[in-house]
């Protein structure tokens, strides 16, 4: 359990508008970068292999191939250097962190595709007031 003294501080630099992803989810980054004076908004653009933390200390992984070779990269999530999140696409896993994906190559990393949709709970389905017979 946090100090909560260090939360009520903390909450003050989490951001608003970070969108909702998973592990499993392609994900492009734009990341601020600093050159001399002038700033530029780079991408990464890779598959959210893991995911870490909580509050301002959260951090995520990306993973993507670049000519042939496995490139990773740990982001924190609430940093100012991160300018924009965008889901790409949400895939369905059974882990928390995936790892195993390091050693395939090819079709081996795909993922299946999490199809969005409104799940209809038993109790929405069925009226709980009988419709009056006429």
């Amino acid at each position: 359990m946090r100090n909560k003294t260090i939360e009520q501080v903390e909450k003050t630099y989490l951001k608003a508008d970070v969108p909702k992803f998973d592990v499993g989810d392609l994900v492009d980054v734009h990341t601020r970068i600093l050159e001399g004076e002038n700033e530029r908004i780079q991408l990464f653009s890779g598959m959210v292999i893991a995911r870490s933390g909580s509050g301002t200390r959260e951090m995520f992984t990306v993973r993507r191939i670049v000519q042939g070779e496995g490139v990773e990269r740990k982001f924190p999530l609430h940093s100012p250097k991160i300018a924009k999140i965008e889901v790409k696409r949400h895939s369905v896993t059974r882990r928390a962190k995936l790892y195993y994906l390091r050693d395939r190559v090819g079709k081996g990393t795909r993922l299946r595709e999490r199809r969005g949709g409104k799940k209809v709970l038993l109790e929405d389905a069925v009226p709980s007031t009988p419709a009056p017979a006429e």
